[in-house]
C-alpha cells in the first residue's frame, strides 16, 4: 500500500529552500539523498476500461531502470493519498500487462483489458530530488518534483512535494506535512499527476 501526502509548491525558490532546510537535515537518513529523472507513460484501452475500473497502469523510467506499476482502490483526504500499489521491474516502456499475471490484481487487469490494445494516454517527465527522514518513530521519504504533465490536449507544470510513509504511523506523517505547509506555504494537492493529466484530456476532448 502507498500512503503519502502531496503538496503544490508555490515557486522554484521555495522548492530549493525545502531541499536545503536545516530543520530536516538532523532527521535525514545518511546516504539517502539523491536526484533522478523520471519519464512515465500511462496506458489504457481506447474505451478507458482501466479508468472505469479505477486502475492506473504506468510504465516509468527511473534513472536507468524501467518499472511497471499498478495503482488501485485509491482514496484521497485533502493532501493524504492512500492506494494499493504493485511494482514490477521491466525492460522498456512497452505495455506488457502480463508481467502482473501472478497477482490477483494482475489477473483482474487482464480480464478488464480483455485483449484490447493499450494506448499511451499521457506522459509525465520530471526531475526528482529526494531523501529519507528517520524520526526514530517512523521512516519517511521527502520528494521534490519539477517537470511537466504532457497530453495531446495540453501540458501542465509539475512543482510539488511528496512525503511518503515507509514505516510508522500516518499521524506522524501528517504532523510532518503540517509543519512543512506552515513554514513554506504549501497547498494541499488532492489530485495525482495522472488525475491532473486526465483532467487536461477531458477538457480537450
Amino acid at each position: 500500500m502507498e500512503i503519502e501526502l502531496k503538496y503544490s509548491i508555490p515557486s522554484e525558490k521555495v522548492a530549493e529552500d525545502i531541499w536545503k532546510d536545516k530543520a530536516f537535515f538532523h532527521l535525514e537518513e545518511e546516504g539517502s539523498r539523491e536526484e533522478m529523472c523520471f519519464d512515465a507513460k500511462y496506458y489504457d484501452t481506447e474505451d478507458r476500461d482501466l479508468y472505469n475500473n479505477e486502475i492506473a497502469y504506468r510504465v516509468r523510467k527511473e534513472g536507468s531502470s524501467w518499472v511497471a506499476s499498478l495503482k488501485w482502490k485509491g482514496h484521497t483526504e485533502g493532501a493524504l493519498h492512500v492506494r494499493e500499489e504493485l511494482n514490477v521491474s521491466v525492460d522498456c516502456d512497452r505495455p506488457a500487462p502480463e508481467v502482473f499475471r501472478g497477482s490477483e490484481i494482475g489477473k483482474h487487469l487482464l480480464e478488464v483489458i480483455g485483449g484490447k490494445p493499450l494506448n499511451c494516454l499521457l506522459e509525465t517527465r520530471f526531475h526528482r530530488k529526494r531523501f529519507r527522514i528517520d524520526t526514530g518513530e517512523g521512516l519517511y521519504e521527502l520528494s521534490l518534483d519539477d517537470g511537466w504533465i504532457l497530453t495531446p490536449f495540453g501540458e501542465e507544470r509539475i512543482l510539488e512535494a511528496e512525503l511518503e510513509l515507509f514505516s510508522g504511523e500516518t499521524e506522524e506523517l501528517e504532523q510532518l506535512g503540517a509543519k512543512m505547509c506552515e513554514k513554506y506555504g504549501l497547498v494541499k494537492e488532492e489530485r495525482s499527476k495522472y488525475a491532473r493529466g486526465l483532467e487536461l484530456i477531458n477538457k480537450g476532448v
